[in-house]
């Protein structure tokens, strides 16, 4: 029998690509991500990385509906659980906190595209918008005569990605929060008044 090539133990070229260009978005952001960078971080030529992906604007696409996906799956399988209601809020915190920590790539692009004005932006709220509308809808229902009173969800709720989005995606982090981002406190802080705290 023959020996595999060894480069048949390689991610597929698109796979390559992905994480490529997730690299590279989040180093360079959309306007300065070149797709030669793109394609040799993937070990492939441009020709080769045009034939998965015509544009760069379509590659950013791939890269960033890839992460809303794959973190909506995670969120869905929290608000999925029996778990009581104050354990789901947080464990939709700690889910995005792991997300985050398991893919370094996806903070540096959602924030650098959030501030930047140019086409990812657009991309972003796009993919961002439907995913924190289903998050802020789930805990109204769900969490009806257990939230603090006079609590704006929807603020309540971006403070909390806010916050795991900017730890995860500073070098800094060390420096400003002196440990985690301490997301299961900011939760219940938020979110409960104390006096009904368990």
């Amino acid at each position: 029998m023959a020996r595999p090539r060894s480069d048949d133990q390689r991610p597929p070229t698109r796979e390559r690509i992905l994480a490529s260009a997730a690299s590279v978005f989040a180093a360079q952001g959309l306007a300065n991500a070149t797709l030669a960078d793109i394609a040799a971080g993937a070990g492939i030529r441009r020709p080769s990385l045009l034939y998965h992906f015509d544009t760069k604007n379509t590659l950013y696409e791939a890269v960033v509906g890839r992460a809303f996906e794959a973190l909506g799956a995670e969120l869905a399988l929290t608000m999925a659980s029996p778990a009581p209601f104050r354990q789901q809020a947080v464990g939709l915190g700690l889910a995005l906190e792991a997300f985050l920590a398991a893919h370094p790539t996806h903070a540096p692009i959602i924030v650098r595209e959030l501030v930047d004005d140019g086409p990812g932006r657009a991309i972003l709220v796009e993919q961002v918008a439907p995913l924190l509308d289903q998050v802020v809808r789930f805990l109204s229902t769900r969490g009806a005569g257990e939230l603090r009173p006079g609590l704006h969800l929807r603020a309540a709720v971006l403070q909390v990605i806010s916050a795991l989005l900017l730890h995860a995606a500073t070098p800094a982090r060390d420096a400003l929060w002196a440990g985690p981002p301490h997301t299961e406190s900011l939760i219940r802080t938020l979110f409960f008044a104390p006096t009904e705290e368990a």
